[in-house]
């Protein structure tokens, strides 16, 4: 193969694409949607959530309606005397959007029956909260009939709320505080991007050679320089492409670090400054909370926060950077590989759903083993699927930041780039023969003919 060929099909593939608005769009737009996207939870929880329900109790029990509190998603009308046939019958009428029926006290199983009627279905979290308020006054009704004083305290007392801090030694036997969480976060997103990444960019590599392949430009190109050249300069223009796009990435992920840093500091939102602390304290005094309670609770979430700034502080992002980097490259190199040779032996993409499933179900597996992974990081599932090449890249990702050992990683790398060789052997063979060849709808069979074909 001619390098000077490889290098001029290189340019003109990362230029071709680099200067595509879209190119700019996604660059600067993802991270945008990203964010937004581990934020799009908590709004819909926020946004979701109903306000302003009214609904009428009839309570025959006489225990239940002390203990339903009223908050933004539903207040409650005390309807003691009323008829419930009659309260059913005119709901609307009386402004109200459901009605709760509590039944006579059982003496025998000492329990109450709940029934909501409403025109239109209750939502799940009026129910449940319905629920446990009525569970709670069952259960002090239960505990009053036992006859023992300050038997209610005594089962607050007794419950306990244990936070596990978690700590790793390094060689020095120093002791740095962790949090799992926030490497299972890493993990989820390390994985999330390299899926995309090789699933994207490989792709792209297919959508291409199809593209030239059925507008006759592959003929007009390959008359001028190889067709083993062709692919392998199209694969690595678009790699240049994909990781230009990634360290943009890094830049604008650095630069809004470094921006909130700057505007807030770790430091203050790892614990609460001497004005919250006052604040919590007024609060509580106004409330009756115990101060020793307050200092616990406030220490527990003290140590959380800590925990997860020391975690994300004593990441290694040079190594995450440089193994990402590297386990992209040579995974997308050999997907992109398979993919440009099932490119070149279709003419439109219609016909490739076929001879793409064989290269897809690896990649999907790859996806579904390294969400087990964020589990059970050392699991032997984890293991294999780490070294396994085709599922390496996305399962040693998702496995990286948990630790693994030295060994691991080099045998991951080692049958990865031996199997990247075996495979663009393989993929340029194909590739050579099916760019040529149009008409007709390529079977596996036709793959292996032109595999063997000298």
């Amino acid at each position: 193969m001619n390098i000077r060929n490889i290098g001029i099909i290189i340019s003109r593939e990362y230029a071709t694409r680099v200067r595509k608005k879209s190119f700019l769009v996604i660059t600067f737009i993802v991270p945008v949607l990203f964010a937004l996207l581990c934020t799009l939870p908590a709004l819909i929880m926020l946004l979701s959530k109903e306000k302003g329900k009214v609904v009428e109790v009839l309570d025959e029990s006489g225990i239940v309606m002390p203990y339903l509190s009223d908050s933004d998603a539903v207040a409650f009308r005390d309807c003691q005397g009323e008829i419930l046939d009659s309260l059913k019958m005119h709901i609307a009428d009386n402004g109200a959007d459901a009605i709760l029926h509590i039944s006579p006290l059982d003496s025998a199983a000492r329990t109450v029956t709940a029934e909501i009627y409403s025109v239109k279905p209750v939502s799940v979290d009026i129910k449940e909260s319905i629920a446990g308020m009525v569970g709670t006054a069952v259960e002090d009704y239960r505990l009053a009939g036992y006859d023992i004083n300050g038997l209610k305290q005594i089962m607050e007392d007794v419950k306990a709320e244990i936070h596990v801090a978690t700590y790793t030694i390094d060689e020095a036997g120093r002791e740095k505080i962790t949090s799992s969480e926030v490497y299972m976060i890493v993990s989820i997103v390390l994985t999330m991007v390299i899926y995309m990444f090789i699933a994207m960019f490989s792709g792209m590599v297919m959508t291409s050679v199809i593209e030239e392949k059925s507008g006759k430009v592959a003929e007009v190109l390959v008359s001028s320089v190889k067709a083993t050249e062709l692919m392998f300069g199209k694969i690595m223009g678009v790699a240049c492409v994909a990781l230009t796009q990634f360290f943009l990435w890094i830049v604008l992920a650095v630069v809004i670090i470094v921006g909130v840093n700057a505007t807030i500091g770790f430091d203050s939102i790892a614990g609460a400054g001497p004005e919250q602390m006052e604040q919590m304290e007024q609060m509580a005094g106004m409330s009756g909370m115990d101060m020793s309670m307050l200092d616990s609770l406030a220490s527990g979430e003290n140590d959380r926060m800590s925990a997860v700034i020391e975690t994300l502080r004593d990441l290694n992002y040079g190594q995450l950077i440089f193994s990402f980097v590297v386990y992209f490259l040579l995974g997308y190199l050999l997907y992109a590989s398979l993919f440009a040779a099932i490119g070149s032996a279709v003419d439109n993409e219609g016909d490739s759903t076929q001879l793409q499933l064989p290269v897809t179900i690896p990649l999907l597996l790859a996806f579904f083993i390294a969400f087990y992974t964020f589990e059970a990081p050392d699991s032997q599932l984890a293991f294999w699927g780490s070294v396994i090449p085709f599922t390496s890249p996305i399962v040693m990702l998702a496995r990286l930041p948990f630790g693994v050992p030295v060994w691991e990683l080099a045998l991951s790398i080692a049958l990865l780039l031996l199997t990247f060789v075996a495979l663009a052997y393989v993929s340029a063979r194909i590739y050579r023969v099916g760019l040529l060849v149009s008409g007709k709808k390529t079977t596996f069979s036709d793959l292996w003919k032109w595999l063997k074909q000298r």
